[in-house]
């Protein structure tokens, strides 16, 4: 039966996407064997290096992705969607500029055999998000029936070709969620209504107008009560992808402009006034909004406040106040407060006002039929009244400045935080913060001291080190931090932040005015590391069973350094092979080995010796075949810096190649290449058998390997010449068993098959001789066998493990028979206990006989 041919397909490319917008590349494999649920690997080959895989995401190895994408992925600002089990989409929140290149889609293979294939490309293009779309924010009052116009401004600059579409939307009630479409031109220049609007854009009561290159004008003739809102324009830039889709890659929304509809012949007024409207930085603003109606009581409303034409707060029906988002955390913190006093009075309180508080305040009353409504009967809108709030500290401007950015580990560096304003520090109480944001970022600044106005110092809990090596000083119109001996926790951002103060709020009370300095960035740097490995090739024959040495040589370091050494095996197959960790030697000498080389046998054979200041030695005890390879080693330099130890840098050495002087003899070993399936859960026994016999005097060695995907080669088990067995680290040990090679035959068995039990198996067997009594096993002859390829086949479902797999099926089961028994039993007893009952009604309702001598019966 012919297979089906694999392949991958993914986005037809090129695509232009925007800056910091969130795009997906969709990815699909078919014609596959295996799995349904197949795995998905996303790489990307960027411009500077077109040759280079960088690792991005993979929805099987949490370990894929290469370092500058490690966090991206973590936070899920890079993350695949699985769409079906053949199809994922790849997703990046926030695009980068450095996002663009070559995006590869890989999926590793789950066929019996290559065929197809296994990866895709397409090519992503980032672009600088030029569109604009914006609306002058204002209030707009119209009586119903009148007209109403706005006008949008909408640009855009790309390069490409692009499609424009632009929209107005009215937001009424609270959330963003009664958002409604009034008429949107879409970017195959077709007009759309909202459904609301519908009939009358069909009257031409509701038109759209394009006004020269970049106006938008949306005309609402006979404006109605239902049509009070916040109104928006909202602009879409549109690309077409090589598919023939369109795809939006940009959106910008515009402010909102209130729109007031006043119904006509209605009783409803409204008044507003303040106890002061000329106030000072801090001081306290108190608007008052008066509603005027008959039977007020009884009524329903609705009050919105304005600064500026733009919606500070609500307050619906109920008393419940709404604040717009940017006063939000204001009101959080008691600055701002708005309450229905009674259903003819609602204030609105700013305490410590600010200069942005500065500007023309009015209410807005809806009447509304319930207090769920959002359509109003009505609405009035109140006066304005203009509030000004006069500055205190006028001009204060704070700069941070430090004569260099990159400290050397010791030096000491000095910041400059520089007061601007229209007075010198002495004439007013002033304190200075210093704040911190360490490298990495941890998510907000600490506070490292502060300096109150009296004098007293507050030093933060964030740096405590800081206290015993910071100096504070103050001069004419600056102050300074210096710091002695910068370490690797100095490292990172720094800001100052003035407070002014009023004379007559000390201690307490807020500032007058605050001044926060923009971020200057220190970068603590090691000293530069002067480590010099000695690098030539080298070559290493030995016979096996002797003992060998691979060295490595550090030819240059600093004096008071300290090394790390690691040494690394490269197996000679396959040539892509990922080097193996032996054992590494801390500069604290702790030994620390890697997971083929962590078993106890493997420990007594590889040694990691010093041999003097500057040579390492890695010992191999009794080596034999498995140990070819090249090895090397990667020396790490570490230094003790003024608060601990520092890795300054590291250097491989050159690679030594482990050979052996094979015998001239090969072992007759079965080479027969052979395919195995096995169902999960089942055992299946893998063949090594030797033929001919061997010397009394020889003792045989056998070692079993398995090959996974993408070329790993890893032993299973090791059956040594003295007869002891030993498992890797993360061996299958507790499902092995390996036949004693009396005959000749090491076949392994292995025990309750599993699906990653799956791929190529081979043993290798060699034949020892001891020349005499107390001297070294020597390797007189060796050989390897064929290759099994071990394909699992998922456990079948049978009735049995169906019945098992079902706890109530199970009990049904189980409990059945039970039940019948007593069911029977009941049924016999009561026949019993009626058939007793019967003969005992006979007995007592008649009277008893006996017979006579003559045949008849008299009464007794």
């Amino acid at each position: 039966m012919a297979l089906a041919q694999r392949q991958v397909t993914v986005q037809e490319g090129p695509l232009y996407r925007t800056e910091g917008s969130h795009i997906t590349l969709w990815c699909k494999v078919s014609g596959y064997q295996g799995p349904s649920e197949q795995k998905f690997q996303w790489s990307i080959y960027l411009p500077s290096a077109p040759e280079r895989e960088v690792q991005i995401v993979s929805t099987v190895d949490p370990s894929f992705p290469y370092a500058i994408y490690t966090q991206r992925v973590r936070s899920r600002g890079i993350y695949v969607e699985r769409v079906q089990g053949d199809a994922v989409l790849l997703h990046i929140t926030e695009l980068q500029d450095r996002d663009a290149g070559e995006y590869e889609c890989h999926t590793p293979n789950t066929d019996e055999r290559y065929f197809g294939s296994y990866s895709a490309k397409t090519t992503l293009l980032v672009i600088a998000d030029t569109l604009s779309a914006s609306m002058v924010p204002q209030v707009l009052t119209r009586d119903e029936g009148e007209a109403v116009e706005l006008i949008c401004e909408v640009s855009k600059s790309t390069i490409q070709h692009t499609h424009l579409s632009v929209g107005w939307y009215c937001l009424q009630g609270a959330g963003e969620s009664h958002a409604e479409e009034v008429l949107t031109l879409s970017k195959d220049f077709v007009l759309r209504p909202g459904p609301s609007y519908m009939q009358r854009f069909l009257m031409g009561d509701v038109r759209l107008n394009k006004v020269g290159n970049t106006t938008y004008k949306l005309f609402i003739g006979g404006v109605k009560p239902s049509d009070q809102g916040q109104l928006y324009c909202e602009a879409a830039e549109w690309i077409e992808d090589p598919d023939e889709t369109w795809k939006d890659i940009s959106r910008k929304q515009t402010g909102r402009t209130s729109l007031v509809v006043m119904s006509q012949g209605r009783d409803l007024s409204v008044d507003i006034a303040a106890a002061e409207s000329s106030l000072s930085e801090g001081d306290t603003l108190q608007l008052i909004c008066m509603v005027r109606a008959q039977k007020n009581s009884n009524r329903h409303f609705q009050v919105l406040w304005f600064l500026s034409g733009v919606e500070v707060a609500r307050v619906d029906p109920h008393g419940v106040l709404i604040w717009e988002e940017e006063h939000e955390e204001r009101a959080k913190l008691g600055q701002l407060r708005a309450f229905k006093q009674s259903n003819a009075v609602y204030v609105l309180t700013i305490y410590e006002v600010r200069l942005k508080d500065n500007g023309t305040y009015h209410c807005s009353v809806s009447e509304v039929k319930t207090p769920g409504d959002f359509h109003s009967i009505q609405t009035n809108l109140s006066s304005s009244i203009q509030v000004n709030v006069k500055p205190i500290g006028l001009g204060l401007h704070v700069t941070l400045r430090s004569r260099i950015a990159t400290v050397t580990y010791g030096q000491s560096f000095e910041l400059v935080c520089q007061v601007s304003a229209n007075y010198t520090l002495d004439e007013v109480p002033v304190s200075v913060g210093w704040h911190f944001q360490p490298n990495p970022p941890t998510g907000h600044n600490h506070e490292l001291v502060r300096v109150f106005p009296g004098g007293t110092v507050a030093w933060g809990t964030a740096q405590p080190h800081l206290q015993g090596k910071a100096q504070l000083m103050k001069a004419y119109n600056s102050f300074r931090l210096h710091i002695h001996n910068a370490a690797a926790a100095d490292e990172g951002t720094y800001q100052c932040e003035v407070d002014v103060w009023r004379r007559n709020t000390l201690p307490l009370g807020q500032a007058a005015a605050t001044a926060t300095s923009n971020a200057v960035g220190i970068k603590v740097v090691l000293p530069e590391s002067k480590l010099q490995v000695a690098t030539q090739e080298s070559s290493v024959e030995i016979a096996g069973g002797a003992d060998t040495a691979i060295e490595c040589r550090i030819v240059f370091a600093q004096n008071n350094s300290q090394f790390a050494v690691t040494w690394y095996l490269l197996p000679p197959h396959p040539a892509n092979a990922t080097p193996l960790q032996i054992v590494r030697a801390s500069y604290r000498s702790v030994l620390e080995y890697g997971a083929e080389f962590s078993s106890p046998a493997q420990q007594s054979r590889f040694l990691s010796l010093r041999v003097s200041s500057n040579v390492f030695w890695l010992r191999i005890l009794s080596a034999d075949p498995r140990d070819q390879g090249r090895y090397y080693c990667v020396v790490e330099e570490w230094l003790w810096l003024v608060d601990g130890w520092y890795k300054l840098g590291e250097r491989a050495s050159g690679r030594t190649t482990l050979e052996f002087q094979l015998p001239g003899r090969e072992l007759q070993l079965e080479k027969t290449n052979l395919s195995i399936s096995v169902r999960e859960g089942e055992e299946v026994t893998l063949h090594c058998l030797l033929h001919g016999a061997h010397l009394p005097t020889t003792h045989l060695s056998a070692t079993w390997f398995r090959e996974k995907e993408r070329g790993h080669i890893r032993p299973l088990l090791t059956l040594h010449r003295d007869g002891a067995i030993e498992y890797p680290g993360d061996s299958l040990a507790g499902r092995l068993h390996l036949r004693r090679p009396a005959a000749g035959d090491f076949s392994l068995t292995l025990h309750d098959v599993e699906k990653d039990d799956a791929g190529l198996y081979h043993c290798q067997v060699q034949e020892w001789q001891q020349q005499s009594e107390g001297k070294k096993w020597s390797l007189q002859a060796l050989a390897r066998s064929g290759y099994t390829q071990l394909t699992t086949i998922p456990a079948e479902s049978t009735v049995l493990s169906r019945i098992c797999s079902s706890p109530p099926l199970l009990n049904f089961i189980l409990y059945l028979p039970l039940v019948l028994i007593l069911l029977l039993a009941l049924a016999v007893f009561c026949r019993y206990f009626k058939s007793r009952k019967s003969k005992k009604g006979n007995i007592t309702g008649n009277q008893l006989m006996e017979l006579d001598g003559d045949g008849g019966a008299k009464k007794i």
